[in-house]
């Protein structure tokens, strides 16, 4: 993925409903360069944690093209999109300091990756197994990436251990 391209601008498009890898199929069938960012979300279905990937912005994605030539109007009449993000009659482009910061924290598939930095004291939230979407604390990080997390369960406070890729700082 490259952050930008001589006379390019990134814009966000906002989705139909569900149509995230429909939009994504479309506009890069038409040519056009798009960024969805995708996460992993553990839910709980029928009893079993169940992980998926979900956009990291559900609703929108990321689209680069020149918008002196006219190419939005090819985008907004695109399967799958509503609209872009405007503000007036044209759309906005999104600085390329955001999208580029983005896509260095995530893997080719736009899969955002953990965090590289956490320290004893931050906020974090699991993101999956059994305690997906708990806040807890960072209390250790032992050399072998496994984080010591102290979380509150009934009333009182509990270390747990997990590995660095189930945490997202708050």
């Amino acid at each position: 993925m490259t952050f930008h391209d001589r006379g390019t601008s990134w814009f966000l498009a906002q989705l139909k409903p569900n149509c995230a890898n429909i939009a994504d199929k479309n506009l890069k069938r038409q040519g056009f360069q798009t960024f969805l960012p995708m996460e992993e979300e553990t839910r709980q279905r029928n009893g079993k944690f169940v992980t998926a990937m979900r956009p990291l912005f559900p609703g929108y994605i990321f689209v680069a093209f020149d918008a002196a030539r006219g190419f939005w109007r090819t985008v907004n009449s695109t399967y799958g999109i509503t609209r872009l993000v405007s503000f007036g009659k044209e759309p906005t482009a999104v600085p390329l300091d955001l999208v580029s910061q983005l896509m260095l924290r995530c893997d080719a598939k736009g899969k955002l990756l953990p965090p590289k930095l956490l320290k004893p004291g931050d906020q974090v939230t699991l993101t999956k197994g059994p305690f997906a979407n708990f806040v807890a604390e960072v209390e250790k990080i032992a050399p072998d990436r496994r984080v010591w997390v102290l979380m509150e369960i009934m009333g009182g406070q509990t270390r747990v251990a997990v590995g660095a890729d189930q945490l997202r700082s708050v």
